[in-house]
C-alpha cells in the first residue's frame, strides 16, 4: 500500500528546495507543477492561476502541467477556481458533474481541488489540480496542498 503521507512529506521538502533555489518565479512554478503531476498518481492537471496585475478580481493562467485549457482568464466567483479566490478558501470537488458553477476544461476531468495562495491578506494566486477519477482527494491532499500554497506565497 502506498504511504501517501510519506510521499507528501518528500514532495514538500522537494518543493521547499525549488522555492528556495535559483530560477525565475515562472520556472519555479513550472517545476512544482511538473513534479506534482509526475509524482502523485491522481493529479492529472496541475496549474497555477495568478492574480491579474491589470484587471482587479481576475485570475490569469500561469505555469501548468497537463493538457492545454481554454480557461486562461477567470473572474473571481466564476467556476470553482473563481469561487475559491472569491471566498479565499480551499474547494474540494469530488464530482465536478454535481457542480452547477463548474467550468469544464476537459470531459476527462472528474474531480478538482483548488487552493488559494494568499500573501499579506490578499489572494495572489491559486493552485488548481484536476483528476480524471471521482473522489480521489483525501484530507491529506488538502493539508499537503495548503502547505504548498504557503511555500509558493513566499515567491509571489
Amino acid at each position: 500500500m502506498i504511504d501517501r503521507r510519506k510521499i507528501f512529506r518528500t514532495l514538500e521538502r522537494d518543493i521547499h528546495g525549488i522555492v528556495a533555489g535559483k530560477g525565475s518565479v515562472s520556472d519555479k512554478l513550472q517545476r512544482i507543477c511538473d513534479l506534482l503531476r509526475k509524482e502523485v498518481e491522481h493529479y492529472d492537471w496541475v496549474g497555477f492561476y495568478l492574480a491579474d496585475p491589470v484587471k482587479e478580481r481576475n485570475l490569469v493562467l500561469g505555469p501548468f502541467s497537463g493538457e492545454p485549457t481554454e480557461h486562461t482568464s477567470i473572474a473571481f466567483g466564476q467556476g470553482i477556481c473563481g469561487q475559491a479566490a472569491d471566498r479565499e478558501e480551499t474547494f474540494v470537488v469530488q464530482d465536478v458533474t454535481a457542480e452547477t458553477n463548474y467550468l469544464s476544461c476537459s470531459s476527462a476531468v472528474k474531480s478538482e481541488i483548488v487552493v488559494p495562495v494568499s500573501k499579506s491578506g490578499r489572494i495572489v494566486g491559486e493552485l488548481d489540480i484536476d483528476s480524471h477519477v471521482f473522489s480521489p482527494f483525501q484530507p491529506d491532499d488538502r493539508e499537503f496542498l495548503e502547505k504548498v500554497a504557503g511555500l509558493v506565497a513566499g515567491i509571489l
